[in-house]
């Protein structure tokens, strides 16, 4: 039986539970050198829905998971499935502004987070911010400091001991309930919380799962991001259906992610194209014991056919790429390690299975196009999210009369099936793996006193795949610095969001609409060079 055939109409938690009992001694996690079986997962989350259990909780509850990669938000995602709840993974780089519009906004009754991350004390934030959320009842801190609590304010290890041995009533559970809400931006950057049941993700992590060729051998290392929704769907979860073992990093720049290869004899390598243009860089300067790589997997960005060709010379192994979206539970498409190299080089591979992909005229008609044709990717299957939390209008409006999800993404299909991304018809940066919204940027900016209006828009880098710049026209007379720009965006943007160059003009070139002819500015800036 096909992998997705196996978890149709399964819940995260049966997922699990049917795992820790046919393979229960396997490993799932290494977190340092340390490995956790599936069946040691499966007892920890039954102990902490206990736990959950008796402070109330109840199906349908959020609890947000603020957490790098680490044993605690496994458990605690399967914990909260256990218990009926719905888990809302949040980026802990988020800017303060907007970790308190997504945890009002998801009406979270329950924080998880790691008490210190990045110089950032977490416990000093959420004591000024609780008062602000009557929603959130309680925190849980991951860490080893002793402190004070009130009555809302848990130890991780703590919560996990007081419900070891103790029985709860398991909810019953539908598969095509909402278990996660992942923010994303929208086409205006305003944050959108994207509703995806468990058979939006079991699904979509299966069919990715059975198309890469992921076996219970493979340990997985390079899934840095389980706030992302493919390292969720994809990375975790497709590696709890089959069997594998992923590697959990504290840190995921790519010395560490080349150590942990070489530590861990890793035999399948995600990441972001920035991941493995750096990995590649530092192998010119130093050879390492990468022997025991057979794959290597990349999404969440455009990648060149360059880099694939590199990547198979210098890492050794197979590469495949992948097409993915929050809005569809991480993988539309991808290719497969028996695909042509050139099919590999060249395509996004061909549709998952069970996810339909037409190509639609961008003029307005709906038309569907013929194969080989340039024109809107619509979306169809059982990965598409549920809606838009809270946002009925936003959610009618993304998909058309046929069902298909509105991508925005402009590409075309040939005539074997497989997909080839053109182009984005969405305004829409993205750097290092996170999709950046110039409006957003620009909105920032355009509050300073010193500035008359703004452009943001993306220049290509090998690195992150596309910088920002902020294209500038300042107030007559104004002085301003790039580095003043940058300061200011920073006091209220994520870092991912800030412009990593700031160029100055004396008018911004408009179409005859008046709209801004962001191309040309692009090409402006790329043919000065790309110093800062």
């Amino acid at each position: 039986m096909a992998l997705i055939e196996r978890t149709s109409g399964m819940t995260v938690a049966a997922a699990l539970r049917t795992r820790a009992t046919s393979d229960p001694t396997a490993s799932f996690l290494l977190h340092g050198d340390e490995p956790l079986t599936f069946a040691q997962i499966d007892h920890e989350a039954d102990a902490l829905a206990a736990a959950w259990a008796g402070l109330g909780f109840e199906a349908g509850d959020r609890v947000a998971l603020l957490l790098p990669p680490c044993p605690e938000f496994v458990v605690s995602l399967f914990a909260a499935a256990k218990v009926g709840a719905v888990v809302v993974p949040l980026n802990p780089r988020l800017a303060i502004p907007e970790l308190q519009y997504m945890l009002r906004h998801s009406e979270a009754v329950c924080a998880v987070t790691v008490e210190q991350d990045r110089d950032i004390d977490f416990l000093q934030l959420f004591e000024e911010l609780m008062p602000q959320l009557p929603e959130l009842q309680y925190l849980v801190t991951v860490g080893d400091e002793d402190l004070w609590y009130d009555d809302r304010i848990f130890q991780f290890e703590d919560l996990l001991s007081s419900g070891q041995g103790r029985d709860f009533a398991i909810p019953e559970m539908d598969p095509t309930a909402m278990f996660a809400l992942m923010y994303t931006s929208g086409t205006s950057g305003k944050p959108k919380g994207v509703e995806l049941s468990h058979e939006n993700l079991l699904s979509a992590a299966a069919a990715t799962a059975a198309v890469i060729g992921l076996e219970p051998s493979d340990r997985i290392v390079g899934i840095s991001a389980l706030f992302h929704v493919y390292g969720l769907a994809s990375g975790l979860l497709g590696s709890l259906l089959a069997g594998a073992t992923l590697v959990l990093q504290d840190d995921e720049s790519a010395g560490s992610t080349l150590d942990a290869v070489e530590r861990h004899q890793a035999t399948v390598h995600f990441g972001i194209p920035t991941l493995f243009v750096s990995e590649l860089a530092l192998l010119e300067r130093r050879a390492r014991e990468l022997k025991s790589l057979r794959l290597a997997v990349v999404a969440g960005a455009p990648v060149s056919d360059e880099l694939v060709t590199r990547m198979s010379e210098h890492l050794g192994v197979t590469v495949v790429t992948g097409y993915s979206l929050t809005e569809t539970a991480s993988t539309v498409s991808a290719s497969s390690p028996s695909d042509s190299a050139e099919k590999r080089r060249f395509t996004v591979g061909r549709p998952i299975a069970g996810t339909e992909v037409r190509i639609v005229d961008t003029d307005g008609s709906e038309r569907e196009l013929p194969v080989e044709s340039v024109g809107e990717i619509r979306v169809r299957g059982p990965g598409v999210m549920l809606g838009y939390y809270r946002q009925p209008r936003q959610t009618a409006d993304a998909f058309d009369a046929h069902g298909y999800f509105r991508t925005g993404d402009l590409g075309l299909v040939d005539e074997e099936g497989y997909l080839h991304l053109v182009g984005r018809t969405k305004d829409v940066i993205i750097r290092s793996g996170f999709n950046v919204y110039p409006r957003e940027v620009e909105a920032r900016i355009e509050a300073h006193p010193a500035v008359h209006e703004v452009a943001a828009v993306g220049i290509p880098d090998e690195l992150l795949g596309e910088v920002i710049c902020a294209c500038v026209v300042p107030v007559e007379g104004a002085i301003v610095t790039g580095q003043e720009i940058v300061e200011w965006c920073r006091e209220t943007l994520a870092d991912e969001k800030a412009p990593d160059l700031v160029r100055f003009f004396d008018a911004l070139p408009r179409s005859d609409t008046g709209q801004v002819r962001r191309v040309e500015l692009s090409r402006s800036v790329q043919s000065e060079g790309q110093s800062a």
